[in-house]
């Protein structure tokens, strides 16, 4: 909640607030109102000043300023289901039927544990002659009845985005009754909503054991796994929702979503299209449905259909940010004038969701960097940035610490008293680094070798590093890699083969096969002990030019430290620090690729991998752009053409505005090829 405090101090507000409660309990809405009415211009944004003073409003019968502060609340609270519920209670007053249904259907999808919504939906309901709907509004008020209040009281403040007090009350509850279904999915959701997920799918993992039939718990606990890409688990899962209701929509997005997943878009977009068959057309699942099918056809290469496929979804919403950044995201894709003003006149609409607002201004940044107005370019890449930013909750401290654990506990002495211990298979081939660095690149060559497969970014590694850190790390005393100490070489080979025996289902038969996620490099260590025969292969750019590659780039999920110049030059800085460290502890052990040597020397470049890797040379390595093969990255556009050079010092077209990165990044601009 954001507040404002302009004449209070945060508590003197705190106390008015409960004042203003206790005036709303005592039934002196009068008094609440004139209370809430003078405390609006300090915090005039305070979600429960206003959501209080609508109340009192519409209990002194002023319905339409209820509805007025109703408004300005959805305006700064748009995720309140108590604000649709009272909405839906001054409708009703005012007899306006449809409205009311309206705003309580709106309440029950952010919440569904509103037993008062629900009991009004019902009557209304059956007021209109909807007896289906009043029937499955009867029994959700019934199961709600069934339900402990705690744990009622916990969902809606779960719901209305207060986790710490929902988690502390469920937790409560479960200490003293244990094991309740409810109480226990509820935790999981606060635990996916923290990104705790190795906790959440434990605990629906038991939940589902006390309550097998319980198709909404199993929903759940399939969306853990697809978040934890456990893809093939998630479609065990999804294919029993589905004998039971092979129609449902939800789930057959869900099952396509994790086809995907495991690399089958052809089978994902079959899975789209059928959902699409029996989806509103106009609607915003619609839009959805048409992007994930054009990401897919990106992904295989199939340009063409995917830009027209990313303007149907445009089409269908015509303000869709991620479908627009998505065409830019193409890179090789350029926005007519009509579609650059179409984009400015969006970006300046102030009702425009944030999350389609940075997505377009990075669709705009890209738009004015291809017309080479650098200036512009820059204004919108930086603002998309800082709106990125500010939504997120990267600390760039826990990567340092961590990083300072790694070279304390990972020695050279270390690594030397456990000597082969691990899987002995020499399969995987790490490419590990920054994003925006090259790997790509280095992937498609590599997986034009007929010895070797290229699957995707694979999350096994930094899931295992989850597992080993568990939950709430201490920062003085983390578990991992401090755990590592404690681990045997039965330990090390089981996670080894487990990783072998989880990847295989990306892998077709080639001998050997890449595992491209660039964060890896936090956790070498980690590969080389459970995986000592495995390739690790370094993608290194010049730091100028890399960080600014991932101050243009908005990522679908995750590097979230992509989005501030301090952030992206620390995380670099990081880096190097990190890499020197596993050259010192593991000499010989990563073989370092600078991409500008590629780009300037590709055959030599070639040569010098695949002798590392072991294997020998083959010209269709040189001829990478030829390779056919599903691309999920955002270079899946440029490894499809032959190298130019042109690419490398694109940053210099910004650098009046890159000084402060240069300063960030410091002495790295010298040492990076150290």
């Amino acid at each position: 909640m954001t507040v404002t405090v302009a004449a209070a101090g945060s508590s003197s507000i705190e106390l008015e607030v409960q004042r203003i409660r206790g005036l709303i309990a005592a039934q002196r809405f009068a008094e609440a109102v004139a209370a809430a009415d003078a405390l609006r211009p300090a915090v005039p944004e305070n979600r429960d000043v206003l959501y209080l003073l609508a109340l009192g409003q519409r209990q002194t019968h002023r319905f339409g300023d209820a509805i007025a502060t109703l408004k300005d609340m959805e305006r700064h609270h748009p995720g309140s289901s108590l604000l649709y519920q009272e909405r839906g209670h001054c409708y009703v007053a005012l007899k306006d039927a449809p409205r009311a249904i309206e705003a309580y259907e709106h309440a029950v999808r952010i919440n569904p544990a509103l037993p008062p919504a629900w009991s009004m939906l019902e009557g209304l309901y059956k007021m209109v002659g909807n007896d289906a709907r009043r029937q499955a509004a009867a029994a959700h008020s019934a199961k709600l009845k069934a339900i402990p209040p705690d744990v009622i009281k916990a969902l809606g403040l779960f719901c209305e985005g207060d986790l710490t007090a929902a988690e502390n009350l469920v937790r409560a509850y479960l200490l003293q009754h244990g094991n309740h279904v409810e109480a226990m999915r509820l935790l999981a959701r606060i635990g996916v909503a923290h990104e705790v997920l190795d906790d959440a799918e434990v605990l629906l993992a038991a939940a589902l054991e006390l309550q097998p039939n319980y198709a909404e718990l199993r929903r759940d606990y399939a969306c853990v796994l697809l978040d934890r890409h456990k893809h093939a688990e998630s479609i065990v899962q999804l294919d029993q929702l589905l004998a039971d209701d092979p129609r449902n929509i939800d789930y057959r997005t869900l099952r396509a979503t994790a086809t995907v997943g495991l690399g089958n878009h052809e089978g994902g977009m079959r899975g789209f299209a059928d959902v699409l068959t029996d989806t509103e057309p106009k609607s915003r699942a619609a839009a959805d449905l048409h992007l994930s099918i054009a990401h897919s056809l990106k992904t295989l290469g199939r340009r063409a259909e995917a830009i027209d496929t990313y303007k149907e979804a445009i089409a269908v919403r015509p303000n869709f940010g991620d479908a627009y950044w998505s065409l830019a995201n193409l890179k090789t894709y350029r926005f007519s004038d009509a579609e650059i003003e179409q984009l400015r006149w969006a970006e300046a609409d102030s009702s425009l969701a944030s999350i389609d607002r940075y997505h377009i201004c990075f669709a705009l940044g890209k738009a004015f960097e291809d017309r080479e107005d650098y200036a512009t370019s820059w204004q919108y890449y930086e603002r998309g940035n800082a709106m990125k930013r500010a939504e997120s909750k990267y600390r760039p401290e826990l990567l340092e610490q961590n990083t300072a654990n790694q070279k304390r506990v990972c020695t050279r002495q270390f690594f030397g008293a456990r000597r082969g211990w691990g899987a002995a298979a020499r399969d995987p081939i790490f490419i590990l680094g920054l994003p925006r660095a090259g790997s790509t690149l280095l992937e498609q060559i590599l997986a034009s070798h007929s010895m070797i497969e290229g699957t995707q970014e694979l999350a096994n590694i930094p899931r295992v590093a989850l597992d080993l850190q568990g939950r709430n790390p201490d920062l003085d005393n983390p578990l991992y890699p401090a755990c590592l100490a404690d681990m045997t070489a039965v330990d090390f080979k089981a996670l080894g083969e487990n990783y072998l025996a989880d990847t295989r289902i990306y892998r077709s038969g080639r001998p050997l096969f890449i595992d491209k996620m660039p964060n890896n490099f936090r956790h070498v260590g980690l590969v080389h002990l459970m995986l000592p025969g495995a390739t690790i292969i370094d993608a290194r750019r010049e730091p100028m030019a890399c960080c600014f590659g991932n101050l243009k780039q908005l990522f679908a999920r995750g590097q979230e430290f992509c989005y501030s110049v301090d952030d992206i030059a620390r995380y670099y800085r990081t880096y190097l620090e990190l890499m020197k460290h596993w050259d010192e502890a593991l000499p010989g052990r990563v073989l370092r690729v600078r991409h500008e040597e590629v780009v300037e020397d590709l055959e030599g470049s070639v040569r010098r991998i695949l002798e590392h890797c072991g294997l020998p040379f083959e010209q269709g390595c040189l001829e990478f752009y030829k390779t056919e093969r599903s691309v999920r990255t955002a270079s899946s556009e440029q490894v499809r053409q032959p190298i130019y050079r042109e690419g490398l010092d694109q940053w210099r077209r910004y650098e009046p505005w890159l000084g402060p990165l240069r300063e960030a990044l410091g002495d790295a601009v010298n040492h990076y090829r150290d």
